[in-house]
């Protein structure tokens, strides 16, 4: 059967089908075919791509949906994937052909009778409801696998509640979350070890560890929000190899295949590239009410970019594409906005370059002529472990403006979600474009669409879920009618 190909069945074919998307389906096998890690995105206006992931393969992944409670539809792929020192297949059932903003009951093969969960399509571009939307970066695995509240030097309080707890208890005020990069922290495995967190074992014997953290991190996320709030994606350094860059005396060559190259991140998920002309997982764009949203890829794909050989960063991953191909899809992107329908345009990618730290100058170079050329509004990062709210930024130079309506983008890092490494410490004094720092709270960001004119951040402390951090910024954009 082809991948990813929606079957509109009558309601008496459906009837028989829906029988075999269940847990007594011949094709179910227990523990088997039991899924976790559920997982869903947006694929376009009108589609939605749910993933979740078994112990075996899947022949063929399917997935019953429908309005309210009749689930009347169902959607079949053949995509079931796995790789070397996985220990679980992850399936990926795209569904097409939704009515946008609309709310979707679904099940998928092999759950219980009744785990039914729900998500809700896109908001079409140029809708100008108002919405919210969460950000985060740099959050890992918490528990006895990662973050916890023992053996760190940052370690949670006892009780404290976490970022993943805190998405959990907001999500009713949040449309969906994007996860800019450092996803699960696989990669501190060895780290672990070496401090004493974890108990030491052989190379070989750390692919496990990998696999293990990897499960814990998705399996913690489904089960906090990404079963109901839609999951946005995007690569950061940790997802590369398998000992993040060389831990002590050791480099990536002590990653097993599977462990290398993005691997584990570039199965797991599915995000809309197909949709928008972009690189799997990597760099892709997508449309929600006034604001057209783009996530790039600062780790390959670029002149100078810090994983690919003799960049900085050590990690040997990559290229995925020609040379020149994610800038030229950039521009084609960004040149394609209808500013009318999406007035704001909202950019995410891994590494700053504006930033109290050390700063990524190839992101810069390769990127902010375009943020600049075609008039980006916001842009996003993390990778450093604190929160730097910054002006607008020009070439280095913070616009006069400030947040009333500036002609350069504005910039915020915010990668205290919370992690094993904990948080870090951001150089003093602060650049003279840096408007507030915060390095000793873990927390997230809740961004506000309130019109084509206003859009709000708010910096959300994890633990009791205060907002220790506001700004609003003002664009006067042309053709703006809301």
């Amino acid at each position: 059967m082809a991948s990813q190909v929606l079957l509109m069945l009558g309601l008496a074919a459906v009837g028989q089908a829906a029988k075999g998307v269940k847990n007594n389906d011949p094709v179910c096998r227990g523990s088997e075919t039991a899924p976790e890690q559920l997982h869903f995105n947006y694929a376009g206006d009108r589609g939605m791509t749910v993933s979740w992931n078994t112990a075996s393969k899947l022949q063929s992944p399917a997935v019953r949906y429908g309005r309210g409670s009749q689930l009347d539809k169902i959607a079949y792929s053949d995509v079931s994937v796995t790789y070397p020192t996985s220990t679980t297949y992850s399936n990926h059932v795209f569904i097409d052909g939704l009515e946008p903003d609309t709310e979707y009951t679904f099940s998928v093969l092999c759950a219980e009778e009744n785990d039914h969960y729900r998500f809700k399509t896109s908001l079409p571009a140029g809708n100008p409801r108002p919405y919210t939307f969460a950000y985060i970066a740099d959050l890992g695995t918490m528990g006895s696998l990662g973050l916890s509240d023992y053996g760190q030097s940052d370690a949670l309080s006892p009780g404290e509640i976490t970022t993943m707890q805190s998405l959990r208890d907001f999500k009713d005020e949040f449309e969906f979350m994007w996860h800019n990069g450092d996803l699960a922290y696989a990669d501190d495995w060895l780290k672990e070890e070496q401090d004493g967190f974890l108990p030491n074992t052989t190379i070989e014997g750390g692919a496990a560890v990998y696999e293990a953290i990897l499960n814990a991190f998705y399996n913690e996320m489904a089960g906090n929000v990404t079963m109901e709030r839609p999951y946005m994606v995007g690569p950061g350094n940790h997802e590369a190899n398998c000992d993040d860059g060389g831990s002590g005396d050791y480099t990536e060559s002590i990653c097993v295949q599977g462990q290398t190259n993005f691997t584990g991140f570039r199965n797991h998920f599915r995000m809309p590239s197909a949709q928008s002309g972009g690189l799997e997982n990597f760099w892709y764009s997508w449309d929600y009410g006034l604001v057209h949203y783009i996530q790039i890829n600062t780790e390959t794909d670029f002149l100078g970019a810090p994983d690919l050989p003799g960049g900085s960063a050590d990690e040997n991953a990559g290229p995925f594409a020609p040379n020149g191909t994610q800038i030229e899809w950039l521009r084609k992107d960004l040149a394609s906005v209808d500013r009318k329908k999406t007035p704001w345009i909202i950019v995410a990618g891994h590494r700053p370059w504006y930033v109290d730290d050390a700063q990524c100058d190839t992101c810069q170079a390769a990127f902010e002529p375009l943020f600049l050329e075609y008039g980006v509004d916001i842009a996003l990062f993390g990778h450093k472990h604190f929160y730097e709210r910054l002006s607008a930024i020009a070439n280095n130079n913070p616009d006069p403006r400030g947040l009333d309506n500036p002609s350069a983008p504005w910039y915020i890092v915010n990668g205290a979600a919370g992690h094993y490494e904990g948080l870090s410490s951001y150089d003093t004094p602060v650049a003279n474009y840096t408007v507030k720092a915060i390095d000793t709270v873990y927390g997230w960001s809740r961004f506000t669409v309130h019109n084509c004119t206003h859009i709000s951040q708010d910096f959300i402390a994890s633990g009791n879920g205060s907002v220790i951090d506001s700004a609003t910024l003002y664009k006067k954009h042309d053709g703006c009618k809301f």
